[in-house]
């Protein structure tokens, strides 16, 4: 069982950070533009569960997620298992209609151009990710796999560790999920349609 370990930023400045990524020997993996559908479950509420389903497309490659409940510790960690599937936007929408066959229903998307970067923090493989959130703004990720759970504690180390050397304080803990839904419940985003 492997799990996530990220901790996000908010109010980051991308390019001071793109200067400190280059400047510490990190390596820019791709930039890509995301799209993820979460899925409400039919017989039990994964806000109450702090569980999350998703569907994500990146460009034309697809992927279904589930992270599981959130863990104590500095970092946001969890249970996480990521299949890819067909690729394409077809395959991509067969399986949304299959989920919603089986009771599942979209809640909302997340749009965001991402920019990932990757660096040692030994002995841990570290991604940092710039992300541009539609409706929402710039944010950073930090995040790393820990292969089990006995690693969770070196791994929550390093990801605090990298955060600490770019300077990144201000700990955003709600997902981009729940920024979206909140916003929504004050009128700020649109409908699950229209997301």
């Amino acid at each position: 069982m492997s799990f996530e370990v990220e901790v996000k930023y908010r109010e980051v400045d991308h390019d001071g950070l793109r200067r400190l990524l280059g400047e510490v020997g990190a390596v820019e993996v791709g930039a890509m533009d995301q799209e993820d559908v979460y899925l409400s479950h039919p017989s039990r509420d994964f806000a109450q569960t702090n569980e999350a389903l998703r569907l994500r497309r990146i460009g034309g490659e697809n992927r279904i997620t589930y992270k599981g409940p959130k863990l104590p510790g500095p970092t946001k960690t969890r249970e996480e298992i990521e299949i890819p599937f067909l690729e394409g936007e077809g395959a991509f929408r067969q399986l949304s209609r299959l989920f919603e066959n089986l009771g599942f229903a979209p809640v909302a998307a997340v749009r965001k151009h991402r920019t990932a970067f990757r660096l040692t923090v030994e002995p841990h493989e570290i991604e940092i990710a710039l992300d541009r959130v539609e409706g929402l703004g710039d944010f950073a990720e930090i995040e790393a796999i820990a292969p089990d759970a006995g690693a969770l504690p070196s791994t929550q180390e390093a990801v605090m560790a990298a955060a600490g050397l770019f300077g990144l304080d201000r700990i955003e803990p709600r997902s981009y999920l729940q920024m979206i839904l909140e916003a929504r419940a004050r009128g700020f985003v649109g409908s699950p349609e229209s997301t």
